[in-house]
């Protein structure tokens, strides 16, 4: 397991690419087993306030979701119920305020106050095959604001592979700053909030940059740049991708403070109100 102190080597590769991988950074036993059994019990629980006959094997890491996929195949809501409420799992929210999390900021932002973003933390259910909930091309900053200066940090709780689709980045777009976005995605009227906004000259703006999609195993941390452009993976495979995200933001930064450290969709405000120059509809 590693320590919260990063290495200049690795300071400088995440200031170059905005994105910064750390194997092993989590216990599993310590940090990731509480999450996997927490949300194994709540999955119990929804089976059987609904009284449904699902056969589920008994608890281990590598199957902490057992029963899921056959909530969902009963009905969809039962996975949305599920989704609302593993958010609220103490071993997790121990997780988001955790004190290495909070040095890893002030490495990579010096003379920052490091803050956690409000409703800016959770925990992603991607099924298998339901694109409705697949992020476009985006950056960070539009679907949370707060502070333009800030980081979201990713980990997983399945092995993410090819299959499950894994978050695909394009290396060293951080360093053109905020981008124009259309705030309506017309080929996807579904799409709504945060999911709907799409990058004006999507198509051409990625082609300008390397891309990578790297696999990553239940203890890792993924580092990335609240202005790095990055999409979510299609899941492809057989069972739901479950991956947690801590969002950071720093009370210093001059955008947030002009905007008093506002949040975005999920706070109920509409990113066109807070930056109208960036809305290219």
């Amino acid at each position: 397991m590693n320590t919260s102190t990063l290495v200049i080597d690795q300071i400088e590769q995440f200031r170059r690419d905005g994105v910064l991988i750390l194997s092993d950074y989590y216990d599993r036993e310590r940090d990731l087993l509480p999450v996997q059994q927490a949300i194994y019990a709540l999955i119990g629980l929804v089976i059987e306030k609904y009284g449904l006959k699902i056969d589920r094997p008994e608890f281990s890491p590598e199957t902490f979701d057992a029963g899921f996929m056959d909530l969902v195949a009963v009905d969809r809501r039962y996975g949305g119920e599920i989704y609302d409420a593993v958010k609220q799992i103490p071993a997790f929210v121990r997780l988001v305020s955790s004190r290495r999390h909070e040095d890893i900021f002030r490495q990579l932002r010096s003379c920052s106050i490091p803050a956690i973003a409000a409703s800016g933390y959770g925990i992603r259910i991607d099924i298998p095959f339901e694109d409705r909930f697949k992020t476009n091309w985006h950056q960070e900053y539009p679907a949370q604001l707060r502070s333009i200066d800030g980081i979201v940090l990713w980990t997983p709780l399945v092995k993410v592979t090819p299959e499950l689709g894994p978050v695909e980045f394009c290396l060293g777009s951080h360093r053109s700053g905020a981008l124009p976005v259309l705030t309506r995605d017309t080929g996807n009227p579904d799409k709504k909030g945060a999911y709907s906004l799409t990058l004006r000259d999507e198509a051409r703006l990625i082609s300008r940059f390397e891309h990578t999609a790297p696999d990553t195993a239940p203890g890792d941390l993924v580092i990335i740049d609240f202005l790095i452009l990055h999409t979510s993976g299609v899941n492809r495979g057989s069972r739901p991708r479950w991956t947690m995200q801590f969002r950071y933001f720093n009370f210093a930064d001059p955008t947030g403070i002009r905007h008093g450290w506002s949040g975005s969709y999920a706070a109920g405000v509409d990113f066109k109100d807070i930056h109208p120059e960036l809305c290219a509809d």
